[in-house]
């Protein structure tokens, strides 16, 4: 499942270009006063204004060889969010390896080498080196009501987690996490999980809005 761009809300526009475009090296696509989009390798992540927002979570693929030059990388520009003392976060069950930081409004973003994937690079770690968005977390209080809205769109697998605290419904290319925000943080902070609006194209096209989905054209 492929996101194409993200859509996200920030009250603090002209500090997030300056993180994502100066600390992070993103390349501008365009930017408006009420908008900003970043090239994340086959993804944008547009950044719009907005008075009231809370945070989110998502993440990037990186290449599946380079979690530890990426660490070294993140590390000359952003603190790096620890998890029992480990820098980089192994989940076995997903044959990944992850890096978590925070932006400018405490936005849990994650580098994330997925094994299975096979992105194999031999050029040093850079911003150029982002494949795609990957992920996306949804904050839910009924994962199986927002699982089958997803569905009357177009059918989509589930990919680890089950019904009750944790859904991440896709494939290693894209995967919308559902997390109940009644029983569930944020790892590896323990952030709460806030129904965060957002916009996503791609594959599936939906505006995330006050914890509901409403399908775009």
């Amino acid at each position: 499942m492929k996101i194409k761009e993200l859509i996200i809300f920030t009250n603090k526009l002209e500090f997030q270009i300056d993180f994502y475009a100066t600390i992070l090296e993103l390349p501008i696509v365009i930017s408006t006063p009420e908008f900003t989009s970043f090239r994340v390798g086959k993804s944008l992540l547009t950044f719009k204004y907005k008075k009231h927002i809370t945070p989110y979570h998502f993440a990037f693929n990186i290449p599946s060889n380079k979690e530890k030059e990426a660490l070294e990388w993140l590390k000359e520009r952003v603190d790096v969010l620890c998890f029992e003392d480990n820098e980089i976060q192994d989940f076995y069950s997903w044959n990944s390896k992850a890096i978590y930081f925070y932006d400018i409004d405490k936005n849990i973003v994650e580098f994330i080498s997925r094994k299975n994937m096979n992105l194999i690079s031999e050029t040093k770690f850079s911003s150029k080196q982002l494949y795609s968005i990957s992920e996306i977390g949804i904050s839910s209080n009924n994962i199986e009501r927002t699982v089958n809205k997803l569905n009357t769109f177009e059918a989509i697998k589930i990919y680890s987690g089950d019904m009750e605290q944790f859904c991440a419904l896709g494939d290693e290319d894209g995967l919308f996490i559902i997390a109940n925000n009644k029983l569930r943080k944020w790892f590896p902070t323990g952030d709460k999980i806030y129904q965060s609006d957002f916009i996503v194209k791609g594959d599936f096209n939906f505006e995330f809005k006050k914890g509901e989905i409403i399908e775009i054209m």
